[in-house]
């Protein structure tokens, strides 16, 4: 090989998951501290690829839906919906993202014991799967070039039972999560 030296390198697994423990930890008291206050203000979740929302029942009024592109861990524009609820309660709430790290998979899920109220929500979705009820629906076409605009979806209020959604983009003017939970577990993922 004309002299060249090949190296192989290796993660240092206790400098890894001492790293992931300090941040996972620096932004468990960071939740916490908005658990305390009981109210987050403007609380973005973007960037870290898909995260699942799991709840049982959500309840919200002034509801709308458009169609759009959108960039996600894996994609630059990958179809989406964007979702955008002006005030919404919502039951047994659970929100995580799955990572593999060094062949193994951990999960980093937070859950809510208590009902969890939401003014402002903005969210980018790539699936949703629930039952949905729909007061005042109206679907309306709109002549425009910009084909995100050639469809939108209102109603008055909206209400989604049994959900899970494949999400991408979740912003929320301010949420009350009382009884918060934050958890960091190995999982088996095939």
């Amino acid at each position: 090989m004309n002299g060249a030296v090949v190296m192989e390198s290796k993660t240092n697994k206790k400098v890894f998951w001492g790293a992931l423990a300090a941040g996972l930890l620096a932004l468990g008291v960071l939740l916490v501290s908005f658990g305390l206050s009981g109210v987050a203000y403007a609380v973005p979740i973007a960037g870290v690829g898909d995260f699942y929302v799991e709840f049982d029942k959500l309840e919200g009024e002034g509801y709308k839906f458009y169609p759009k592109l959108g960039e996600t861990s894996s994609s630059d524009a990958t179809p989406q919906g964007t979702n955008i609820i002006e005030k919404l309660t919502i039951d047994n709430l659970q929100l995580y993202k799955d990572f593999q790290v060094g062949g193994e998979w951990i999960r980093v899920k937070i859950q809510a014991s208590k009902p969890v109220q939401i003014s402002g929500l903005q969210h980018d979705a790539g699936l949703i799967e629930a039952n949905a009820k729909f007061q005042n629906l109206a679907l309306a076409e709109n002549n425009s070039t910009d084909w995100t605009k050639q469809f939108q979806q209102t109603s008055s209020t909206i209400i989604l039972e049994d959900a899970k959604l494949k999400t991408h983009y979740l912003f929320q003017e301010t949420i009350n999560m009382a009884g918060m939970k934050l958890t960091v577990e190995k999982i088996d993922k095939k």
